[in-house]
């Protein structure tokens, strides 16, 4: 947790945390920016840090690769660990307690976000974008067990589920269960947005979307 960007107000009452790729570090500034002005706020801090093994820190469970010879090793716990057991701590003591906090995340991060938000009751809010609900086991998982945020955004690139890879493909559907049981949920408002283009179109705008709806409807 050394490598954390951190942008926005030192007195925000809201903290956004979002666990990215070391590659899009470069990319946060202007998807802050983007937050700030489509949620129309000034009171937020950003929280990025980077996944040093994304296949295996931000997934829940192990899993066989599906693309390419990458598998995943489950180790979301821990990084979900550190999150709750450093990062916030470490903010609450530079910045002050008694901030809302909450989380989000794009593709593998997105479900990890989503992941967390089902083990800890710490985030208020989750903007789970494009999130990689087809990953194996997850719709059981979802169906099985309550999230405890109060608000979820979900959303998907209209053209995600047109790939080749099978798995992947189960994207779409996954996504519509995975509203489906948030919206039965009682005491949880959630949404699900589309986006025009494929998975790697607009991963800056269209997390910036999801966290504004968050701090929109706080």
């Amino acid at each position: 947790m050394n490598d954390v960007i951190i942008s926005g107000d030192a007195s925000a009452k809201v903290r956004l945390i979002q666990p990215i790729d070391a590659r899009d570090s470069a990319m946060i500034g202007d998807e802050f920016k983007m937050i700030r002005q489509l949620s129309g706020r000034e009171d937020i801090l950003l929280c990025a840090f980077p996944a040093e093994s994304w296949n295996d820190c931000l997934s829940p469970w192990p899993a066989a690769a599906v693309f390419g010879r990458d598998g995943f090793g489950g180790k979301g716990k821990e990084t979900l660990d550190l999150v709750t057991g450093t990062l916030i701590p470490r903010l609450d003591a530079e910045y002050g307690i008694g901030a809302v906090y909450m989380i989000g995340g794009y593709s593998l991060a997105g479900l990890f976000a989503l992941w967390a938000s089902y083990q800890t009751d710490l985030f208020a809010g989750v903007a789970a974008v494009s999130p990689s609900v087809w990953y194996p086991g997850w719709t059981e998982f979802s169906f099985a067990h309550n999230t405890l945020a109060k608000r979820v955004y979900l959303s998907l690139g209209d053209k995600e589920e047109k790939t080749k890879n099978a798995v992947m493909a189960r994207v779409g559907d996954a996504v519509r269960k995975q509203y489906r049981v948030l919206s039965s949920m009682s005491g949880v408002e959630s949404v699900l947005e589309w986006n025009e283009g494929n998975h790697f179109r607009d991963p800056a705008l269209r997390t910036a979307k999801g966290f504004a709806w968050l701090l929109k409807e706080k």
